[in-house]
């Protein structure tokens, strides 16, 4: 892999474990998990403005649909999905294509790589109804792969999904990770 960051082994290792306990579940939906952006693809969107973090991400994987209510784009969904970066008349969010790039969306409401700041993840705090009303963002994790490991690939996602504990057994997303000995 290139790119001045990486992913980490961790990610390799838990995106092939993941994979793998996909690949023999034949009761759990196949697209769960996207595939990998070969180098040229990723040069040819890095190129395009799609930040090296985002692609590093999607080196490994190229998106990941964790349940109904949680999902991380691919490069070709993350593309469509840029408007969520644009201003919005009467939001106070400082919402610009420049600061944001959007890689996913938990419960309808997007995710971003901040762009300009510190860096990270950024999500709105859970008190918001409305994303466009929040006053400001939440930082979720560190990086993208953080998020990943930390958040979404651990018992966090159920906190995360708004898995209620009678559904927790019928949740698709925490049964893979569970298979693959990343969940209890």
């Amino acid at each position: 892999m290139t790119g001045a960051n990486p992913a980490s082994s961790r990610l390799v290792t838990t995106v092939a474990a993941l994979r793998s306990v996909l690949a023999e579940s034949t009761d759990l939906l196949s697209f769960t998990l996207g595939g990998t952006v070969d180098e040229g693809t990723a040069a040819a969107a890095e190129a395009e403005g799609v930040p090296r973090e985002f692609l590093d991400f999607c080196r490994v994987l190229d998106g990941a649909s964790c349940g109904p209510s949680v999902q991380l784009f691919g490069l070709e969904e993350a593309e469509e999905h840029q408007f969520y970066c644009g201003p919005v008349v009467g939001s106070p969010l400082e919402l610009s294509p420049e600061k944001l790039f959007c890689v996913g969306l938990i419960h309808d409401t997007p995710v971003f790589l901040d762009r300009a700041g510190s860096g990270g993840v950024l999500g709105i705090p859970d008190d918001h109804w409305e994303w466009v009303d929040a006053e400001r963002f939440e930082r979720l994790a560190p990086s993208l792969e953080a998020f990943f490991l930390d958040r979404l690939a651990t018992p966090e996602y159920a906190h995360i999904a708004l898995v209620e504990d009678e559904l927790v057994e019928y949740d698709d997303w925490l049964k893979l990770l569970r298979r693959a000995g990343l969940a209890g």
